[in-house]
Order: structure tokens, then C-alpha cells, then sequence
């Protein structure tokens, strides 16, 4: 093959489409008021993702020959704990374990943090942004929040200066990626300043990892933590990955079968931290759903993924710059690195619930053909700190009254006619945009579905 020929190749294979595999229920229809079918707009993939197609494939492979794990010797059990140890080979090979890592799967995020939490050992300070997810905010019983930070630079110094004041074992605790704008935290820099403390990390990566590659051996990270639920598995699995000697010496998460060596007079408890935290019968369907999602996403190729999507991350930012009144938030600017999550708030917006932001509720679903979630709690409490934030930058440069508190709904994007759809109804909303990587097909806006079949034009 000619050099010619090899950069054509490359350049074609660049410029053609992603090849997505396909979500379970992309042809989705629902009624709505007055009877009629429209299509389903799902948009809430960031709150939990639809099923992959290969995913529900590889569940369906599974269930005929369905048994127990580690406790049979007939074929179907020893095939079934094949395919349960299989998936953490996997899924450990997708977040680039080291060799002796261990992977306790667990039910989703929010249980792998609190895993984490009771496995730390005594006297343990956990220090943590307030901007995290509940599920890497609240399991800690001796924690130090740290204020937001105004630039990635400041984040690492407060951590540096929080781990600075702390006598005895620490655990710094960061998300990846924002799940409320989408912006990727320093984790490779708060990895080192943890470790020159002889601190050590743990990062929420259910953000990011359906959006970027994540290895944590490379990153030098402690403890990665993420849902399959947000990963197109939606059947109950997450994972707590990382070292081992802390869950080794914890009591065990559940106390059962499984769980133990030896049951007398005394428990003698597994020293396998694996078969110690994952007692009784495990989900062995969300463990072969979750290793499936991830085979999926590995097959399709990051480099692919990650330029679709900033394509549309692009085209959606410009359609929505070029509407009067709508802004974008962010804690640290506009030109900071993101995956594909968007929140924008639209000016004028009617006042709402709480913190005195405006707020645009979503309709009920038998009106309109779609599902969306409303940002509450931690997650509408960080909207407002960036509404904020982002008007303090805003008047600061035009000496322009502030404007209210952003409106707060969210829109997951995967066609190009979503992202325009979107950016035509702006001026009735304000809302979180994610793309899932998934399901490409050409879903209404919400306010469309009421009307036609017809998809929206591709234009912002």
C-alpha cells in the first residue's frame, strides 16, 4: 500500500460516520393526551442510560444455562461463575486495573462509595468538594468539604493545603467529569498531591466513563468507582476498583454465604477482598450486562467516540451562542475541556423552587412525548454556584445588571436533529445537555412530539 493510499484511508475513516450499536427501545412509542403515538425523546441519559442492544444480547446468551456462583458443580453453575468471573476480567481491562487491584462489584456508585467509606481505616479523614455527587459527598463520617474551586489550578491547591492540616490516614475524594456541566476534573494532579501526602484517591467516574477512556493504572489513581446504569447496562451492577489491603481488613459489606471460609465457634471471613464484600448471591446478570457495555464501547474505539461527540458538543455550543438571552454555564470558563454535558440558563425565565432561581419544569409525559429530569438537590445547588459564578465573569466584563438564577431541566442528545430540535425550543427552557453515545436515531424535541412524526431540522 502506497503512503497515498494509507492517509486517504485514514482520512475516509475519520470523516465517516461512527458506526453506535443500537439501544433497546429506540423505537419507543408512547401516548399522549388525546390518545395519539409519538415517538419516545429519552432525555435522561445522564440519570440512567438505555440498554445496548449487544448488552441485552449478551444477557439473553446468559439466562438458559442461569445458575448459582461459586457454589455448584453441575455445568450450568460452573458456566455461570465462568461468566461472572469473565466480567471482572472485563470490566477490570476497561478501567486499565493493575494486576493486583481488586473489583467488587456492587449495585451502583452511590454503594461502591459507601463500600469505600467503611472499608477506610480507623481515624481515616476523607476530604471532599462540595461540588461532588451525593454518592461521593455523604458516605464519609469524617470529612473536610472544600469550597468549589475557581480554576483547576485552585482545586489542587486546596487539596494540597487540606491534606497539609490532616494528621493521620486521608482519602481524597473527586468526581472526573462534572455530571451537572460535564467539565474534567484534574484527576491526574490531585492523584499526585494526594500521594505526596501519603494521602490516597478515590474518583466517581460514572460520568465519564461512558464519555472517555479511563485507565487508572496510568492516572495512578487508588479507587475508581462507576455504575453500569449510566454505562448502557442498566440491569443493577456497578464496581468498586482499586487496591486491595483496605477492603482486605474491613468487616465484610454483607455478612453471608460466600462472604467466608470457615463458619464454628468463630467466622472466619474470606482474605479475598472480592468473595469478602460480595456475600450471598450475586448479581451475576448485572456483572455479565456491565462487562458486555463495556466490550461495546472498546469495539466501537474511543478515538470515534470522543470525535462524534465533540462534533456535536461544537455544533450545539455554536446554535446556542447564537441565541439571544441563552448562556452557558460553567465553573472554570467556557474553554475548559468537557465531555458532552451542557447547562445554560435563558434570561427572563419565571422564578421557581429553591435558591431563588428561576425554574422551568418539566412537563408531564402523557402531554409530551419525552422524559427528562429535574436538577434537585446537590445538582441544582451547583447549577446555581455556576449561574452564579458565570454572572459574576458576565458582569464583571459588562458592568450589566445580573440576570436570575438558571432554569433547571436536562436534554440528552444523540442525533444531530436532537441537537437542533434543542437549540429551536431554547428560548421556552433552560436545561442540561448530555449526549449518549448511543441510539442514533432522530427523536423530536419535546415540544415537536405534540405535532408531527417528522424530525427536526438538523439546523441550530
Amino acid at each position: 500500500m502506497s503512503a497515498l493510499t494509507f492517509v486517504q484511508q485514514a482520512i475516509t475513516r475519520i470523516s465517516e460516520p461512527v458506526r453506535l450499536p443500537a439501544v433497546v427501545g429506540a423505537d419507543l412509542e408512547v401516548p399522549v393526551r388525546g390518545g395519539r403515538l409519538v415517538q419516545y425523546a429519552n432525555l435522561d441519559y445522564a440519570a440512567s442510560a438505555p440498554c445496548l442492544e449487544p448488552v441485552n444480547a449478551a444477557v439473553a446468551a446468559a439466562l438458559p444455562a442461569y445458575s448459582s456462583v461459586h457454589r455448584g458443580a453441575g455445568y450450568a453453575s460452573q458456566l455461570t461463575t465462568a461468566r461472572y468471573e469473565q466480567a471482572r476480567h472485563t470490566v477490570r481491562a476497561f478501567v486499565g486495573a493493575r494486576p493486583g487491584d481488586a473489583l467488587v462489584f456492587v449495585r451502583n456508585t452511590t454503594d461502591a462509595m459507601n463500600l469505600l467509606a467503611r472499608s477506610l481505616p480507623e481515624g481515616t479523614t476523607a476530604v471532599v468538594f462540595e461540588t461532588e455527587h451525593h454518592a461521593s459527598l455523604l458516605p464519609w463520617q469524617n470529612a473536610v468539604r472544600l469550597a468549589p474551586p475557581a480554576f483547576p489550578g485552585e482545586a489542587i491547591r486546596a487539596a494540597d493545603e487540606a491534606l497539609a492540616a490532616i494528621d493521620g490516614p486521608a482519602l481524597l475524594v473527586v468526581t472526573a467529569a462534572s455530571n451537572v456541566t460535564g467539565e474534567l476534573w484534574p484527576i491526574a494532579g490531585l492523584a499526585h498531591i494526594a500521594h505526596r501526602h501519603g494521602a490516597r484517591i478515590a474518583v466517581d467516574a460514572a460520568q465519564l466513563v461512558p464519555h472517555r477512556e479511563l485507565n487508572l493504572a496510568a492516572l495512578d489513581l487508588d479507587y475508581v468507582a462507576f455504575s453500569g446504569h449510566k454505562l448502557y447496562a442498566p440491569f443493577g451492577a456497578g464496581v468498586l476498583v482499586g487496591r486491595p489491603d483496605w477492603l482486605a481488613c474491613a468487616d465484610p459489606y454483607l455478612r453471608g454465604g460466600g462472604a467466608v471460609q470457615a463458619v464454628g465457634e468463630t467466622t472466619e471471613w474470606s482474605d479475598d477482598p472480592q468473595a469478602r464484600h460480595e456475600a450471598g448471591t450475586p448479581n451475576v446478570l448485572g456483572a455479565i450486562a456491565l462487562a458486555a457495555a463495556c466490550d461495546a464501547l472498546t469495539a466501537t474505539g474511543w478515538a470515534a467516540l470522543v470525535r462524534d461527540e465533540e462534533r456535536l458538543l461544537a455544533r450545539l455550543r455554536a446554535g446556542l451562542a447564537a441565541i439571544p438571552g441563552v448562556r452557558e454555564l460553567s465553573l472554570w470558563g467556557q474553554d475548559h475541556p468537557r465531555v458532552g454535558i451542557v447547562s445554560f440558563t435563558v434570561a427572563g425565565g419565571g422564578g421557581g423552587r429553591g435558591g431563588g432561581g428561576a425554574s422551568v419544569r418539566p412537563p408531564p409525559p402523557r402531554r409530551r412525548g419525552g422524559r427528562r429530569s429535574g436538577g434537585r438537590g446537590l445538582r441544582g445547588r451547583h447549577v446555581q454556584r455556576c449561574a452564579r459564578l458565570d454572572r459574576h465573569r458576565h458582569d464583571h466584563r459588562t458592568r450589566r445588571p445580573p440576570r436570575r438564577g438558571p432554569a433547571r431541566d436536562r436534554h440528552h442528545l444523540t442525533t444531530e436533529g436532537e441537537v437542533g430540535g434543542l437549540a429551536q425550543e431554547v428560548p421556552d427552557q433552560a436545561a442540561f445537555v448530555d449526549f449518549s453515545l448511543t441510539g442514533r436515531r432522530s427523536v423530536r424535541s419535546p415540544k415537536s412530539t405534540t405535532r408531527s412524526k417528522r424530525a427536526p431540522s438538523a439546523s441550530t
